[in-house]
């Protein structure tokens, strides 16, 4: 009975050890396209508001960050043409990844 006691206890101890090494790695945030200035280039930067009362936050883009619309991969020219087309910004959110470690953006997604 003792040794059952001793491995749960050490198995629970184990379990409590792996949930404190989770750290969060990206966090991603849904925007109105309306709050969303895309880069100039392929190295800029993109800013965006994380919430309607929030200040824009400028966050750097590299040539690895993705740019998807409606489940294709563009590369910027081609999704700032694809933006162009919608009539209404405020009505279509995009999903801005940011990578915290690096403070870059890793992939601006949205389907319409």
């Amino acid at each position: 009975m003792n040794i059952r006691m001793m491995l749960a206890a050490v198995v629970i101890g184990l379990n409590f050890q792996a949930l404190a090494d989770f750290a969060v790695v990206s966090e991603a945030y849904e925007v109105p396209l309306a709050d969303i200035r895309l880069p100039a280039n392929a190295n800029g930067t993109l800013a965006f508001k994380a919430c309607e009362t929030c200040d824009y936050a400028t966050v750097r883009v590299t040539t690895t960050t993705q740019y998807e619309a409606n489940n294709s991969v563009l590369d910027l020219e081609a999704f700032r043409k694809e933006l162009e087309r919608i009539r209404n910004p405020r009505e279509i959110t995009a999903t801005v990844l940011h990578h915290l470690e690096s403070n870059t953006i890793q992939a601006i997604r949205i389907k319409f």
